[in-house]
């Protein structure tokens, strides 16, 4: 089914500054901040004002992050207070703004400088994705020594390692939490997806392995409202849209609802926008191929609205 949209891309900014490879970005979900990062060792902080047209954005400060190699991946906290950092140095570094309760913009970026609250250690090698749950109360990582790690958050910046999982047999490249419920998802270099749960009287515990990319999963990102669907990309050139049922306490399932193609080259990340007139909108783009297409779903059925040659970016 073609849904026709008056959806359009358009370049509105280039933010440079880093020395090296940027490699992620995220949105702090209260303030108007974006942070990235970079092979340079740095994260970089943007504050931005959403209501002018076009859009406006001003570097506000650089986090020397003391990492000693590649700050892979940055996630914030859902209070928009903590920033999480995944290193190549095997550490997850915790971040937060001095004196941000006294911000009197409420922007983030009157306040004091970016301190390294905690150094989250255990990886044996490159940790490549960090991940805040819908609660704030646990972060997940996961590394190339293909474990994924569950932390729970307490107070003043302590974290207790709550679980190793070592279900992958390769590499795991990606994390991300369920947006409603304590489900964690993980991506990896054996082309196999996994799901975790808790179990109140035992351990973490993988619930779902999905099947089905025959190449390395590289990326994957929860439908945002519900988490009724989970998007995955590979090393194949495919996206698939699993539907995901269940709950913690009952039977997690997974089925695969659409296989999604046109990329020639791999696809590195995926994000979905939030529900637009009952239309779950998702966008995504690789690294090596330039074009952006959004996909729109309704009913069940999913199409291609619009692909656009963005080698600018």
């Amino acid at each position: 089914m073609d849904v026709d949209t008056d959806f359009r891309i358009e370049l509105v900014t280039e933010l440079e500054g880093h020395d090296d490879r940027a490699w992620h970005l995220a949105w702090n979900p209260t303030r108007p901040i974006l942070a990235s990062c970079s092979s340079d060792k740095t994260v970089r902080m943007y504050s931005y004002r959403a209501a002018s047209d076009p859009l406006t954005f001003a570097h506000t400060t650089t986090i020397p992050t003391g990492h000693t190699k590649t700050v892979r991946a940055v996630a914030w906290s859902p209070s928009g207070d903590t920033l999480a950092t995944a290193s190549f140095d095997s550490n997850i570094g915790i971040w937060t703004q001095e004196n941000a309760e006294g911000d009197e913009g409420g922007n983030g970026t009157s306040a004091g400088e970016w301190e390294c609250m905690s150094l989250l250690e255990g990886h044996e090698t490159e940790c490549k994705s960090v991940s805040y749950s819908s609660s704030g109360t646990l972060l997940a990582s996961c590394s190339r020594d293909k474990t994924v790690w569950i932390w729970e958050v307490h107070p003043d910046s302590d974290f207790e390692c709550m679980g190793v999982l070592m279900e992958h047999s390769q590499d795991v490249k990606c994390v991300a939490w369920h947006p409603v419920d304590e489900i964690l998802a993980s991506a990896s270099y054996d082309d196999t997806v996994k799901l975790y749960v808790d179990d109140p009287s035992d351990d973490w515990y993988c619930a779902n392995t999905i099947t089905g990319h025959n190449a390395t999963v590289w990326t994957l990102a929860w439908e945002p409202t519900k988490g009724q669907y989970l998007a995955t990309g590979s090393d194949d050139n495919t996206i698939r849209i699993w539907k995901i049922t269940g709950t913690p306490a009952t039977e997690i399932k997974s089925e695969c609802v659409a296989v999604l193609t046109g990329h020639e080259r791999s696809v590195y990340s995926i994000s979905w926008n939030k529900v637009w007139y009952g239309v779950h909108e998702m966008a995504w783009r690789t690294y090596s191929a330039p074009p952006v297409m959004t996909v729109m779903s309704k009913s069940g059925k999913w199409s291609k609205t619009e692909e656009r040659n963005l080698q600018s970016l």
